[in-house]
């Protein structure tokens, strides 16, 4: 079930400041947390920049303050085509990128309400498969994955080093 306090939109320019201080606070959790993701100049300002101009860039509302952001991109992933694993499903996909939560809303079970509203959107494009990737040690993100029944396929080869690669077919 969704949550309605918040709402899903598209990433504005007017956006981009809140977005980066958003994932740079992502980049510093996951240092603390011993991960080597997001560790070595991605994501920065100019991966926001290109979401955003791309219509990639999505956030996530409550009370006009941006809680989340994550990136949505239809059918497209490179890494995705060469998996070590299978794939649950071929067809069309939404793939989900650079998930991360607000300082002020973290710990508070705000990235599971971004993936329902992720998930609610996808269907909403007529998509009903979600991919998703994410580094070995970055368990914040793999009990998330767990806990919405993502299922662990492989891993994949992304340009900052091997991850997990999740996939959750999606039926309303």
């Amino acid at each position: 079930m969704v949550n309605h306090q918040f709402t899903l939109r598209k990433a504005i320019q007017e956006d981009a400041d809140k977005i980066w201080e958003i994932l740079q606070f992502g980049i510093e959790q996951r240092r603390k947390d011993g991960s080597d993701q997001w560790q070595n100049g991605y994501p920065n300002p100019e991966t926001v920049a290109n979401d955003i101009e791309n219509g990639y860039g999505f956030v996530l509302v409550k009370d006009e303050k941006v809680a989340a952001y994550c990136a949505l991109i239809e059918n497209n992933e490179p890494a995705y085509d060469k998996i070590d694993g299978k794939w649950l499903s071929d067809g069309d996909f939404m793939v989900v990128h650079r998930v991360a939560v607000a300082k002020d809303f973290s710990g508070k079970g705000v990235a599971a309400i971004l993936f329902q509203h992720i998930e609610n959107h996808t269907v909403a494009q007529n998509i009903f498969s979600i991919k998703v990737d994410t580094n070995f040690d970055n368990t914040v993100m793999l009990r998330i994955l767990e806990k919405l029944s993502y299922t662990n396929c492989g891993k994949v080869q992304l340009a900052s080093g091997e991850r997990f690669a999740f996939e959750k077919i999606l039926s309303f």
